[in-house]
């Protein structure tokens, strides 16, 4: 009954925003006041756009049918068919994208005034000026404003508002208000859907960025999959003059790498921190990462952060001069003292890989609570198979160490790793009784049909 009215629910309106959410997720606590105050906005304006939650630890048969592998995710549902929500998770962003799934996507304006109201509220916008938005270069407009999340596209055809931004019909520019950064900048030729999308990439966030949750969306959904990143103190005595520096080696790189900085002394900042295995104490750090399947990560061979070590980092990077660099911690000398084996990067190999062995590994995270909910569990499973001649039980602190082989999308994270099958990776998604992974372990499994089960994954995991 409880399923019938929730898809009831999502079928009966045209347009319904739904978050799915785990009561005890943190992220989902922090995005709560933000989904309540856009669900105000849009009834306050008589939008018929509604928002709604579903607890999908309480209900995960609805979860599973969407899809639902981390918290919060949220899905758009448009005359009960689902889309991808990928916009931003501040109140004006999830109003802005809901506005332009549902609606005219450019907000039309006449006055200087509505520009700098949006400007100040989204700090990056674009205005194009067209006396006629069915022309060809209107439409090519109209369709980037539909498809691109997270920037607020403005129309005007109106005379003083074209020549206060030195605009022909036509013409677009950007308008931002970032500190010690160009406030406007025009576009300079053809208006095509891919040079305004390339003009969009390379003017909507500052030549150097600080990471934070408002600006998380727009640095990971951005086209520019490479990313730049330098971890320092605000309070640093020179921070000052390494931020100068690093907005002036971006200029080199405009386009082609994202330059994030992350502010090492904010608490909020201690999972990346954790992620790329740097400590506050560590000071001052670079790193070059890009974003695919995964995050392969790049590490420099100096400390010095001169402008002159920088730029080559980054033109090194670009030329593909770079090796992926993976976090290890060193081999702790009672490694294999206990039942279940602690791996780290160093090790990792001469384990796993052991053409001899059959090896199950647990990729955890400390913080992990699923991790905790399965640690009993996997220590009896060591306990049990202590003594077997071919079959080892393990485990991976994945925020400290990292394998070149294996990608780890959330915790935690199960693998197989056969004997005499070559280095072959099988994701395991089975049960997580200890009678599970003893029937697993014991039988004959089918390593290909275990694989192919990975993709259905029932959600029982934390983000990363």
């Amino acid at each position: 009954k409880q399923w019938y009215q929730r898809r009831v629910a999502i079928t009966a309106g045209e347009h319904i925003l739904v978050e799915f959410y785990a009561p005890w997720c943190g992220h989902c606590k922090a995005l709560a006041p933000e989904y309540a105050a856009a669900a105000k906005i849009l009834a306050d304006e008589g939008s018929a756009v509604k928002l709604g939650k579903c607890d999908a630890t309480e209900h995960k048969s609805i979860g599973g049918r969407f899809g639902v592998k981390g918290y919060p995710t949220l899905k758009f549902f448009v005359n009960g068919k689902e889309k991808e929500y990928n916009g931003g998770r501040k109140s004006p962003d999830i109003v802005s994208w809901l506005k332009k799934k549902t609606g005219d996507p450019c907000k039309v304006v006449s006055t200087k005034d509505e520009v700098d109201a949006e400007v100040a509220s989204a700090h990056f916008a674009v205005v194009g000026a067209f006396k006629d938005r069915a022309s060809e270069a209107g439409a090519v407009y109209t369709a980037a404003a539909s498809d691109t999340d997270g920037v607020v596209f403005m129309v005007t055809d109106n005379d003083d508002l074209m020549k206060e931004f030195g605009l022909e019909d036509g013409g677009i520019v950007a308008v931002r208000d970032f500190a010690d950064e160009e406030l406007r900048v025009v576009m300079e030729g053809d208006k095509t859907a891919e040079s305004l999308g390339t003009f969009i990439s390379a003017n909507r966030l500052p030549s150097v960025v600080e990471f934070s949750d408002e600006t998380a969306p727009m640095i990971f959904g951005g086209d520019i999959k490479s990313h730049f990143l330098i971890f320092g103190d605000n309070e640093h005595e020179a921070h000052a003059d390494l931020m100068a520096v690093f907005r002036k080696v971006s200029k080199g790189s405009a386009g082609k790498l994202v330059h994030v900085y992350v502010n090492s002394g904010k608490a909020d900042n201690g999972r990346i921190l954790e992620f790329f295995g740097i400590k506050k104490e560590d000071g001052q750090v670079t790193r070059i990462i890009q974003l695919g399947e995964g995050v392969d990560k790049y590490a420099p061979d100096f400390t010095d952060l001169t402008e002159e070590n920088l730029a080559k980092f980054a033109s090194d990077y670009l030329s593909g001069n770079l090796k992926k660099h993976l976090n290890s911690e060193e081999i702790p000398e009672d490694w294999d003292a206990l039942p279940v084996k602690v791996l780290v990067g160093k090790n990792f190999e001469a384990v796993a890989f052991d053409e001899t062995k059959d090896v199950l590994v647990e990729f955890y995270a400390p913080w992990c609570g699923h991790c905790k909910q399965l640690t009993p569990i996997w220590d009896e499973l060591g306990e049990k198979y202590k003594d077997h001649e071919s079959i080892v039980i393990a485990k991976m602190d994945s925020t400290a160490n990292e394998v070149a082989d294996v990608t780890v999308k959330g915790f935690p994270t199960l693998k197989f790793f056969p004997k005499e099958s070559g280095k072959k990776v099988v994701d395991y998604s089975g049960g997580r009784t200890l009678e599970d992974f003893v029937a697993f372990l014991d039988g004959d499994h089918d390593a290909e049909a275990e694989d192919d089960k990975a993709d259905e994954d029932d959600a029982d995991h934390d983000e990363l």
